[in-house]
């Protein structure tokens, strides 16, 4: 994972790059993030039902292989000088769809790995690794690569870190799960039957379904915005290159950092879903500081205190799955996860072009923050939002071995 999310950093800001060479409209990019993520989003239940289906690692080691594929052309191109829009939209619809099938395997996993006692310790790990590699090693990388060898020596670094993902993957021992154990519900044999029985753990649990929701309007609101429109303040209003568009995504990484080891070192409250919602809540109105920033160095702080705080509550909510679901669901609990929080991605890469020529990209950033913090906080105000918080559902399954709580498997049959 390390490996490859320091290419993914690298790609992050090789395509933003690219894309605003062949153009400087935000709209390219938004076409971009809609080509990369609605084959994601359509693709995410096949995935989930695949990773609890077929052995994890190699639902995982084929996803790379696609992607690596993919961003290897899209190298080859950028590097012979052939490459297109066209190109990057193609190649990003087959990343996307790609992805689809590593996410749910990759959350599903975890617990096959790690005793139930220490998944607050590994998510923390995650989470630590993943801002260093993906948000402070891979943007560096990606300024210093991009000034020295263009965007295509950039995608080639990241199509190279898929075959070491892939051979790591590859050497892993996880426990395999039966696929009829541990849901507790009745349930088919085909995939239909048991994306219905991930469908119905899901719909009978506030803690799930309100969080996907409060997540999928959150993410139409900004997710479309500081994807696209974060690259094009730091080159067109702070004047800055590649190297300053990394050191932006590398603050971030380092709020992240800051935040993984936080928790590590603490542990997951005791109110866990309030304290979740409230530090998902001041990540959100971090964004609308990239639209008040007049210097880059702002910019960066904005970016520290957006992953800072997403990073803390990503933490809990990793954790509270991973303890509450059962091993033989989460690939499809993953699954939905994925596929209502983001659905709404393409629609919000759509609309911040046409947005963004009306308003200016930087009234769009800051309404995306204000608005996206409103709709968050909100989330928490569900009926029965915090009622595994109040019974203490989460701290009664730490002990190794331990099953779903009667008492949450009682809510969910309410």
């Amino acid at each position: 994972m390390t490996v490859s999310l320091v290419g993914d950093g690298v790609f992050l800001v090789a395509m933003a790059w690219q894309v605003y060479e062949l153009s400087n409209a935000p709209t390219a990019l938004s076409v971009v993030g809609v080509a990369v993520s609605l084959p994601h989003v359509t693709l995410l239940v096949l995935g989930g039902v695949v990773s609890d289906r077929v052995d994890r690692r190699r639902v995982m080691v084929s996803a790379d292989a696609v992607r690596g594929l993919a961003v290897g052309a899209m190298g080859v191109l950028a590097v012979t000088g052939a490459i297109h829009l066209w190109h990057l939209i193609a190649l990003a619809a087959l990343y996307g769809g790609a992805t689809a099938f590593f996410g749910p395997a990759f959350d599903a996993i975890v617990p096959d790995l790690v005793p139930p006692g220490q998944l607050a310790e590994a998510n923390s790990l995650d989470q630590f690794v993943r801002p260093a590699a993906f948000r402070l090693a891979g943007p560096a990388v990606a300024g210093l690569v991009i000034a020295v060898g263009g965007t295509g020596t950039a995608f080639l670094f990241d199509a190279a870190t898929f075959l070491v993902s892939g051979l790591c993957i590859v050497s892993m021992h996880a426990r395999a799960i039966p696929a009829s154990a541990g849901s507790g519900e009745a349930g088919g044999d085909s995939g239909l039957d048991r994306a219905r029985e991930g469908f119905r753990f899901v719909r009978t649990r506030v803690w799930l379904w309100g969080t996907f929701a409060a997540a999928a309007l959150a993410y139409l609101l900004f997710m479309g915005p500081t994807e696209v429109l974060i690259p094009y303040v730091v080159k067109h209003q702070l004047g800055g290159g590649p190297e300053t568009l990394g050191l932006v995504f590398a603050m971030g990484g380092l709020g992240a950092i800051l935040g993984a080891v936080v928790m590590g070192q603490r542990g997951v409250p005791r109110r866990h879903i309030t304290f979740m919602y409230v530090v998902w809540t001041m990540a959100t109105l971090a964004v609308a500081g990239y639209g008040l920033a007049r210097a880059s160095w702002q910019a960066m702080t904005a970016g520290f205190v957006f992953n800072c705080f997403e990073t803390v509550g990503t933490i809990v909510w990793a954790t509270t799955k991973h303890r509450l679901v059962p091993g033989a669901l989460l690939g499809r609990v993953s699954s939905f996860d994925w596929m209502i929080s983001i659905g709404l991605v393409p629609i919000s890469f759509a609309i911040t072009g046409p947005v963004a020529a009306v308003f200016g990209a930087r009234t769009t950033l800051v309404g995306a923050g204000v608005l996206g913090a409103a709709v968050t906080l909100g989330g928490l105000f569900l009926p029965g939002m915090r009622d595994i918080e109040r019974r203490g559902l989460l701290f009664r399954s730490e002990e190794p071995g331990a099953a779903e709580p009667a008492s949450e498997l009682a809510i969910g049959s309410l």
